[in-house]
């Protein structure tokens, strides 16, 4: 059985990093990926995915990248389910993050300040990420996390 998935697509906001009582690193994130088909209305739609990353990765993320940022995550799709406050069953789908690759230079994160109000209801229609001939490129760093390290 194969249970992969790819992801490209922008932060929502900043990625979220805590730690357990074992002091292991996790942060949590919501991706917007666009479609690759417009709506009835002719607008790109986008969709929002959760997603999870583990232990260095999580720090480097936190680190590395703010809301609007560019990333790529490579992981696997797991679900769950949890009762809520009033016994209500709750289902939950998110993508456990292999390996995370950062697509933008630093300086495109610094001047991202057109993807500082993504929400549901502000997407942007065209995210089509312009840089500035004159930025320096950079190099983005690559974190890559073993499944074996993954705590489940």
């Amino acid at each position: 059985m194969i249970n992969r998935v790819v992801l490209v697509g922008r932060l929502t906001k900043d990625p979220e990093l805590k730690y357990t009582s074992s002091n292991i690193a996790v942060s949590k994130f919501t991706l917007a990926v666009n479609r690759t088909f417009a709506g009835p209305s002719g607008e790109r739609e986008a969709d929002f995915i959760q997603c999870v990353v583990w232990r260095k990765q999580a720090e480097n993320l936190a680190r590395f990248v703010r809301k609007g940022s560019l990333i790529g995550v490579e992981g696997r799709i797991q679900t769950g389910s949890y009762d809520d406050k009033d016994g209500i069953r709750k289902y939950t789908t998110e993508v456990i993050g292999d390996s995370v690759q950062f697509l933008e230079p630093k300086s495109a994160v610094q001047d991202n300040s057109s993807f500082n109000d993504y929400s549901r209801q502000d997407y942007p229609q065209n995210n089509n990420n312009q840089n500035n001939n004159n930025t320096k490129k950079e190099s983005t760093p690559t974190i890559d996390v073993a499944e074996d390290d993954l705590p489940f």
